[in-house]
């Protein structure tokens, strides 16, 4: 098969690669790219392992093909932090023990932070109406809703 060049802004940095027509965009930033905190879960997209933001959007990188992507932003865990320092929902999750075995706080963390880019002060309700396309196995969701939960009072004091 003949390769597509596409366009990315992968956390804030332009990325012109040469991708396969069915290559998934979780291949292309786990493979090309070497940002390993997407994960393949399911490839079905019911999981949320493989959660990134997409211009401005939380979706599931294993049913986005690249070559449909051109031009478009990208933001991975990798590119949250800045000159070293933990975005605020990176470091609420560590706070209140949101993160367990880790295999779905990438994910997890992206769907949060892609709520709270578009509202900054979300309800109990809207938390879990944004996290519920992510799958954990490990801490039942409580410290989850409660380190998002603190973000938003974080930005209120």
């Amino acid at each position: 098969m003949r390769k597509i060049e596409v366009t990315l802004y992968v956390n804030n940095t332009k990325e012109t690669l040469q991708v396969e027509p069915t290559e998934r965009l979780l291949d292309t930033l786990r493979n090309q790219l070497k940002l390993t905190s997407v994960k393949e879960g399911c490839a079905v997209g019911e999981c949320g392992a493989c959660t990134v933001i997409l211009n401005g959007e939380a979706v599931h990188s294993c049913l986005i093909l690249t070559a449909q992507i051109d031009g478009y932003e990208v933001l991975t865990i990798e590119g949250l932090e800045v000159n070293g320092k933990l975005d605020p929902i990176q470091q609420s999750f560590i706070d209140h023990q949101a993160v367990q075995c880790g295999f779905c706080t990438p994910g997890m963390i992206m769907s949060a932070k892609a709520l709270l880019n578009k509202n900054p002060n979300p309800s109990k309700e809207e938390i879990k109406t944004a996290i519920e396309g992510n799958l954990c196995r490990c801490t039942g969701y409580q410290q989850i809703v409660e380190a998002i939960e603190a973000v938003t009072q974080i930005k209120e004091g």
